[in-house]
């Protein structure tokens, strides 16, 4: 059997109520040339049953019989792909029908070493759209992504589309976990990776009212220093200094400072 063009990987933990439609935005894509592979990390919930509930050449299911979280999941997920190309996706947003035909064209052009992305709306538990991510919406050119990225994450990671060899190449750190898709493209852009970001939101990215990115508002300058120093520290481990390396080192003494600067008021606030 030819291998697909496509794979996608969707890890999945605790999102039934979602799930059915994030699985289908894949399916009714315009391009279909494509495997769906899903992760379920041993959800607790009834997501197990919404996926056995859908039938699809297309989707092959790896179960993991106990939460690995999601990096490590995302590496089977990797290693399991036989498409040229990796989608990525979660199991609680949606892909815009015609995803995967507009970030081919791009990548087909685009140097190896690129991740395609672009931005995305921002919706609610119930589907209302609610706005965009500022900092995604903000820095669009590979430039402008560059020079963000040691400040800070600007990329949707549910809306990246990456040649499988390049992903290979790197993988998801299960140490930064929470983290693991900014130090990803940390990690790729101290090796001169581009990041080329369409304007146009092709994903529909859901906030929930307990996710992680909500949770993380409360503490993020001393998540951001977290992320940047283990980093740091795994690039110099391999014997790489470069400029990008000691600006992210910059933001990071930024990062404390703001960080302690948040606690203190916080803590006269009270």
């Amino acid at each position: 059997m030819n291998s697909p063009l496509i794979s996608v990987i969707m890890p999945v933990y605790n999102t039934a109520p979602f799930l059915k439609e994030a699985i289908e935005s894949i399916l009714n894509q315009t391009e279909g040339d494509f495997e769906l592979i899903i992760i379920n990390d041993a959800s607790t919930d009834n997501s197990g049953d919404v996926i056995n509930s859908i039938s699809d050449s297309r989707i092959r299911v790896i179960n993991n019989e106990k939460n690995l979280g999601l990096a490590v999941s995302l590496n089977k997920g990797i290693r399991s792909a036989t498409g040229k190309y990796i989608a990525r996706m979660d199991g609680d947003d949606i892909s815009i029908v015609n995803r995967f035909e507009e970030q081919l064209k791009t990548i087909k052009t685009a140097d190896r070493k690129t991740v395609v992305c672009s931005t995305c709306l921002l919706i609610d538990e119930n589907g209302n759209k609610i706005g965009k991510w500022k900092d995604d919406s903000k820095y669009c050119s590979p430039t402008e992504i560059r020079k963000q990225l040691p400040n800070n994450n600007c990329i949707v990671h549910p809306s990246i589309f990456v040649r499988k060899e390049l992903l290979a190449e790197f993988f998801y750190d299960p140490e930064q976990q929470e983290s693991e898709d900014y130090d990803l493209w940390l990690r790729m852009a101290s090796d001169d990776v581009q990041f080329l970001k369409t304007s146009q939101p092709l994903v529909l990215h859901r906030i929930r009212k307990h996710s992680f990115t909500r949770q993380r508002q409360h503490n993020i300058f001393f998540k951001l220093f977290r992320v940047k120093i283990v980093f740091m520290f795994h690039e110099i481990i391999k014997g790489r200094i470069n400029l990008f390396m000691l600006k992210t080192f910059a933001f990071s003494i930024l990062d404390i400072v703001k960080g302690l600067f948040k606690m203190l008021k916080k803590k006269l606030s009270k």
